[in-house]
């Protein structure tokens, strides 16, 4: 049913009620419908009944991870979202050191994107939180990219009605 073993069951019956939709035999043309349902109901009786789950789960065995070639385990690294937005942050601030549009947000809605993607997305929000105190450390980034905006706003308002003319 393409669950993580430790799925809580609400989500086992979400899963089955959604691949139950897409293999019924009535409403797919599919010849192979019903085998994919039988093994769907199947599945569904096993994880939801917490005795058949528990003799389930002792049944099922780990596949093994093969080591690298130079005979290292391979790194099981899962790092946290806030780990990852540091991370990205770090990147970008290596990519465009100095440019304003590539700093990048470590909190709220815009997380881990940078004052250019924002822009293209929100503008509004930029204005909103160069006003907000939480902004007022990208205060100065902020203006920058938003009178570089607004001189590319202009530049092609000037363009357009060159060409009409």
């Amino acid at each position: 049913m393409q669950l993580h073993p430790t799925a809580v069951p609400e989500l086992v019956e979400a899963a089955y009620r959604t691949l139950a939709r897409l293999h019924h035999p009535d409403l797919t043309g599919d010849p192979e419908a019903s085998s994919a349902m039988a093994d769907l109901n199947w599945a569904y009786a096993t994880l939801r009944e917490p005795s058949l789950r528990a003799a389930y789960d002792r049944l099922r065995v780990a596949i093994p991870v093969e080591a690298e070639p130079d005979g290292h385990e391979p790194a099981v690294d899962n790092p946290t979202l806030s780990q990852r937005v540091a991370q990205a942050a770090a990147a970008a601030a290596e990519r465009d050191d100095g440019n304003p549009a590539s700093v990048t947000l470590d909190f709220g809605r815009f997380a881990g994107m940078t004052l250019r993607q924002i822009a293209q997305v929100e503008p509004s929000y930029l204005e909103w939180l160069r006003r907000h105190s939480s902004g007022v450390r990208y205060r100065h980034h902020i203006d920058k990219v938003l009178s570089g905006m607004a001189a590319r706003r202009a530049a092609i308002a000037e363009e357009r009605a060159g060409s009409t003319e």
